[in-house]
């Protein structure tokens, strides 16, 4: 599966702004998605993910409450909805794809076997 991220930009301190990340090849809807982030001279960090199935959504928690994952109607993208976003939220956005990961493993960047090119979000104040 290929993934490819858009939606990044530029945006004022508790702003909002919506990801997207679209699959070709196979559809997104066979694998567990997720969403890191890396912010600038830092690791990558895990920011959410979202099971096959959709049952269940994990967060980091400096974005739970401001940040959702989720997919509407159509079955190849998934999108990463952020809002009152803040200075440290800056970092370029990964949108991540694996099979079968276990519960523990879900924020483990090592545990996705497909990323796409990732997209720069700028926050200012």
């Amino acid at each position: 599966v290929q993934l490819q991220a858009s939606g990044g930009g530029l945006v004022q301190a508790g702003g909002s702004v919506r990801l997207s990340c679209a699959a070709s090849g196979r559809t997104s809807r066979r694998y567990d998605m997720g969403w890191f982030r890396q912010p600038p001279g830092m690791e990558r960090e895990f920011v959410a993910a979202r099971r096959q199935s959709g049952s269940s959504t994990y967060y980091a928690d400096s974005v739970k409450g401001r940040f959702t994952i989720f997919r509407d109607n159509d079955p190849n993208t998934v999108y990463l909805e952020m809002k009152s976003l803040k200075l440290e939220d800056t970092a370029v956005y990964y949108c991540a794809a694996g099979s079968g990961i276990i519960l523990s493993s879900m924020g483990n960047p090592n545990a996705y076997a497909y990323w796409g090119q990732g997209t720069l979000v700028t926050v200012s104040s």
